[in-house]
């Protein structure tokens, strides 16, 4: 009965890190490029009292064993990588990805982070930055004179804005994405960013619409693929799960209980 204690916790435990990340995903439903995530367990250590295939008699052995399980463990949190939905905006620099791959930007300490959040700005210098302030790299930098209602950002990620009130556009960079074998091996770094771990693998750049990259769609943003209906219905099983955990904890306590006082 002791024992049935402490699964009976692991499981309220487990069913605790499921409604953080549950009220993780509800509180992102309007992130920009926000991938959902999702909670995987894993069944713990188990205590074998009767080994399966141990002799019963001469000619035969037992059918089946007896293993007593200690409950559950947190496993993994999987990010959900499907495109999320896409909103138009008619803002003159958001960028949205349809398909898989990533924008590069650089962070201040040089190293490079990796985002689907495509909500770009022009700094004082001409360059396209994300909300932080980090460049998107490879750099796009808009020419002096530029007028940028007029910019304009192909499928395949070229970029070109007209200059001093002339009518033919000056091509002034190229978009680049990147992809990872492992996606989902990425490490969130807060910001809308991603950091390259070990998992996720080496990052493989390209234009946008080659070597199985997505494209560009110019004045949209991807919204978050959070759906609430999905997240609720999760948040009330995750609340059924703690609470036959929580019952089980009572029932054993109260059975514990009539065990002290068989002697009064």
């Amino acid at each position: 009965m002791v024992r049935s204690l402490w699964t009976a916790a692991t499981g309220m435990n487990g069913q605790q890190y499921n409604m953080d990340t549950i009220s993780n995903n509800l509180s992102n439903v309007n992130t920009t490029g926000f991938k959902q995530q999702r909670v995987e367990f894993e069944d713990l250590i188990y205590q074998d009292v009767k080994l399966a295939g141990t002799p019963a008699t001469e000619d035969t052995v037992t059918p089946v064993g007896i293993q007593q399980g200690a409950g559950v463990k947190l496993a993994a949190t999987q990010r959900i990588m499907k495109q999320g939905s896409l909103q138009s905006t008619g803002v003159d620099t958001d960028v949205a990805i349809v398909g898989e791959g990533f924008f590069r930007v650089q962070k201040f300490d040089g190293s490079y982070a990796y985002t689907r959040d495509g909500s770009f700005k022009v700094d004082s210098n001409g360059q396209f930055v994300n909300s932080e302030g980090l460049r998107l790299q490879p750099e796009i930098i808009l020419p002096e004179g530029y007028n940028v209602s007029t910019l304009a950002i192909t499928q395949d990620g070229r970029v070109s804005v007209k200059v001093n009130g002339g009518n033919e556009p000056v091509d002034v960079g190229q978009i680049e994405m990147f992809r990872f074998p492992n996606a989902v091996g990425l490490s969130a770094d807060g910001d809308n960013l991603y950091k390259e771990t070990n998992a996720s693998g080496k990052a493989i750049g390209s234009r946008p619409g080659f070597e199985g990259m997505g494209e560009i769609r110019h004045k949209f943003l991807e919204m978050s693929n959070v759906s609430v209906v999905n997240e609720m219905v999760r948040m009330i099983v995750a609340q059924r799960a703690y609470e036959f955990n929580s019952k089980a904890i009572q029932t054993s306590d109260n059975m514990l209980s009539t065990a002290v006082n068989l002697k009064r």
